[in-house]
């Protein structure tokens, strides 16, 4: 029988050690003696620097070859791979795609959890890919599959990704040598060798239903109230994890006005006899969120919390005791300066400054490690009781206020317009121009239903209003330019935004 080679791709992503797990499938196939070489493609920035790496093996040693030597091939061939292994999963996917996964030779070994591409994070709407459909093309494609959350394994163990992924690629089988040949390599590299082992023995020794067993149900931290008691069953934990997240954001009277609101909405619902409250539970969603608007205070707040620091600690394997040196990337411009200063000094400021904002606008490498910078951080966090004076939180609340209204003025006419129109509340997010785009898109569309106040008069009026409130809430969520909402709401379609070409000479070395 002819002996064939070995060939393995591995897909993995920046920091995650891939180079390094191909560094021990060469290693530990030469120690066995076997023929090998390997090749690496760099990928795509978006996806944190994702990077294949391609490693093919003859396994009959140097030894019983009589002085000959096999061709290996540089590339992979699709369809004719044997083993190939995924540090994430829409990292498999890619390779599914391309091609690489046969259903008659090729078993699978993949991570379940997810890194959200710039495209994912970007979008209006929910802009992350369908996971599902990924683990269905997994089992229909590939031979035989070993899907499971690797990084939450390399995590408890304290290791990085790869350990575990090399050891579930050596239980499935498809590479020439055991396993003490595999841990015989991670010993030579000589690099945090104790914590690769515990993460190749992790990821060799996993069995279906682990995952089921190493965690325990995390159930969200809700604030006590018998205001929280009195809501309907339907709503009632939507409301706590939303009372919750406003607490954390300000304080507990913050989180009291927000349970104000959604008291509001669902006294205008109760006569519409759904006991679900829909039009409430989407509105309590989305206010949370709302209220808990980003800013500088909110981003600094949550960069100098013990958890951010222990959970880069994990993510990186610092050792405990081994120091550690993080910056932040920062790049405020006008809007966020004038966020946190006073309505009237606000205006001032943008009036004054407003034409040079781009110029204005620098990037920022704060070391978080150092004194200065952990101060710095703690600064702009202790701002915090100040927020209610500030121009971003007044104008936010003004804008609340708004789309509370046209949702109760909405439940008075119909609880399916109602609906949208909370649902138009997730329009609203994030900073910058992100979150002006979404001011403004949500702006239109409650001006359009003002001005149509009189068409949801009978049955198909009402129902064409819905749908126009829907089709323009969607358009906006798919277009960041605009243009469709503006075609949505028969209005003139906005102007390309100018953006001006900085060119920025480098410096000569030296």
């Amino acid at each position: 029988m002819t002996t064939r080679s070995v060939c393995v791709l591995v897909a993995a992503m920046g920091g995650e050690g891939g180079g390094v797990l191909a560094d021990w499938l060469i290693d530990a196939a030469t120690e066995m003696g076997f023929p090998v070489q390997s090749t690496s493609v760099p990928g795509v920035a978006q996806r944190t620097g994702a990077t294949t790496y391609y490693v093919e093996i003859f396994p009959v040693p140097r030894s019983e070859l009589g002085g000959r030597e096999p061709v290996l091939s540089l590339t992979p061939t699709p369809g004719q791979l044997d083993l190939v292994a995924a540090s994430e999963l829409v990292e498999a996917g890619r390779a599914i795609q391309s091609g690489y996964v046969g259903a008659e030779r090729t078993v699978l070994v993949a991570s379940t959890h997810r890194e959200f591409a710039v495209s994912e994070k970007s979008a209006m709407s929910d802009g992350r890919y369908d996971s599902a459909r990924i683990l269905e093309a997994a089992q229909a494609m590939a031979r035989q599959c070993t899907l499971f959350d690797m990084r939450a394994l390399a995590q408890k163990h304290g290791t990085v990704i790869n350990t575990v992924l090399f050891g579930a690629m050596a239980r499935s089988g498809q590479l020439p040598f055991p396993r003490e040949v595999c841990e015989a390599a991670i010993r030579r590299s000589g690099k945090a060798v104790e914590a690769s082992l515990r993460g190749f023995a992790a990821g060799y020794e996993w069995a279906p239903g682990a995952d089921a067993q190493d965690s325990p149900p995390v159930h969200p931290r809700a604030p006590a109230s018998a205001r929280l008691d009195a809501l309907p069953e339907g709503i009632r934990a939507v409301v706590a994890a939303g009372a919750a997240h406003t607490a954390d954001f300000q304080d507990a009277r913050y989180a009291a006005l927000y349970l104000d609101r959604v008291e509001r909405v669902l006294r205008a619902e109760r006569p519409v006899g759904d006991p679900q409250f829909p039009v409430t539970r989407e509105t309590a969603r989305y206010l949370a969120l709302w209220m808990a608007f980003e800013d500088v205070i909110r981003v600094a707040d949550l960069k100098t919390r013990s958890d951010r620091l222990a959970q880069v600690r994990r993510e990186v394997g610092a050792r405990a005791g081994e120091p550690l040196r993080l910056t932040e990337f920062l790049k405020p411009g006008l809007d966020e300066i004038c966020s946190i200063l006073p309505v009237g000094m606000a205006g001032w400021v943008r009036r004054r400054l407003g034409a040079r904002a781009h110029a204005l606008q620098k990037g920022i490498h704060l070391r978080s490690h150092t004194v200065h910078g952990f101060l710095t951080l703690v600064a702009l966090r202790s701002l915090r009781p100040l927020r209610r004076r500030m121009s971003r939180f007044v104008h936010e609340q003004q804008a609340i206020e708004r789309w509370l209204q046209a949702v109760q003025e909405a439940l008075a006419r119909d609880p399916a317009l109602a609906l949208e129109v909370a649902l138009c509340g997730n329009l609203v997010k994030g900073y910058g121009e992100t979150s002006e785009r979404g001011h403004r898109s949500l702006a239109a569309i409650l001006d359009d239903l003002q001005r149509r106040a009189g068409d949801g008069e009978g049955a198909a009026g009402a129902g064409a209003l819905v749908m126009r409130v829907q089709s323009a809430r969607k358009a906006a969520l798919g277009d960041p330019d605009g243009r469709a909402l503006a075609g949505a709401l028969g209005l003139p379609r906005p102007e390309p935004v100018a953006h001006p070409i900085r060119i920025v000479r480098r410096r000569p070395a030296g």
